[in-house]
């Protein structure tokens, strides 16, 4: 597959994945939802978008953290990047587990170059929380990475968003330093931050940088919900994401239909989502 424009001139095509929560033994997602047969399902939707220069898989990659459901993964994924063209970037999430993660994919956090942008990798997981967190440490790495700026801009990914969620368990697991992020991002050449975690597409801005939520590829989010509730639906999608040489991002989240959309996951009532956010949320 070949494309005719100098990759110096025609921008970054990005395809963002996100939280496709794979088992290593087949296991069903919530006992309902066959997750690799989402992600492959996505993958083929993809298809059509011909030539791809990333897929970033934006974290919650696996469910079990085993080193069998990253080999599935990435079974997949390498695959379908090398036959359209693409770099491959992965994040860590709040599932993802450590050691299953590097002995598969590699580090958890790097730069990767591609058509004169930047792409950092950063892991905002907090082992055996749910929410995410970017120590000192990180934030002086990103800025001196950040320090030199790339030719055409940086784009950072990870799991959680620096931007607000929309219900009450995913406020409760939210990153809980993006200021300092953003402002991290806004001292260098960052054009674009692209997450996951919240499992409905999103599109946002903050301190000036456009910020990208992919769907789910595991289920859907209802973003809706009454207050106080967490809903879930069957339901995979993807952005896309053409980020020129100059100028804004343009975005567009695409639906990978199955014959179960739509059918109610579960439906967690106020009292057991206040349960999960005091294990799963941050220390009181």
């Amino acid at each position: 597959m070949t494309d005719p424009t100098p990759s110096t001139h025609r921008g970054l095509r990005i395809l963002h994945l996100s939280d496709t929560h794979l088992f290593g033994d087949g296991t069903l997602h919530y006992g309902m939802v066959d997750t690799l047969a989402a992600l492959d399902r996505v993958l083929t939707r993809a298809n059509e978008l011909g030539h791809v220069d990333v897929v970033v898989a934006s974290g919650d990659l696996s469910d079990d953290g085993s080193s069998e459901s990253y080999r599935l993964l990435a079974a997949r994924i390498g695959p379908w990047a090398d036959e359209h063209g693409a770099t491959v970037v992965y994040a860590m999430g709040n599932h993802d587990l450590r050691d299953g993660f590097e002995q598969v994919l590699g580090a958890r956090e790097g730069v990767t170059e591609v058509n004169g942008f930047r792409i950092l990798a950063i892991d905002s997981s907090v082992p055996g929380a749910g929410y995410g967190n970017i120590d000192a440490g990180q934030l002086d790495t990103v800025h001196g990475v950040l320090d030199e700026p790339a030719p055409h801009g940086s784009v950072v990914v990870l799991h959680h968003p620096p931007v607000p969620a929309s219900s009450a368990l995913l406020a409760a697991l939210e990153l809980q330093n993006p200021d300092e992020l953003l402002d991290v991002c806004a001292s260098g050449d960052v054009r674009l931050v692209l997450a996951g975690h919240y499992h409905h597409a999103l599109v946002a801005e903050a301190h000036g940088i456009p910020v990208v939520v992919a769907p789910g590829v595991a289920n859907t989010a209802d973003a809706i919900a009454p207050a106080g509730t967490e809903r879930a639906t069957v339901g995979s999608g993807f952005a896309v994401i053409d980020l020129p040489v100059q100028g804004e991002p343009r975005v567009a989240f695409i639906s990978a239909p199955g014959s179960d959309d739509g059918t109610e996951i579960f439906d967690l009532d106020a009292a057991e989502v206040q349960r999960i956010a005091a294990a799963a949320g941050p220390s009181a």
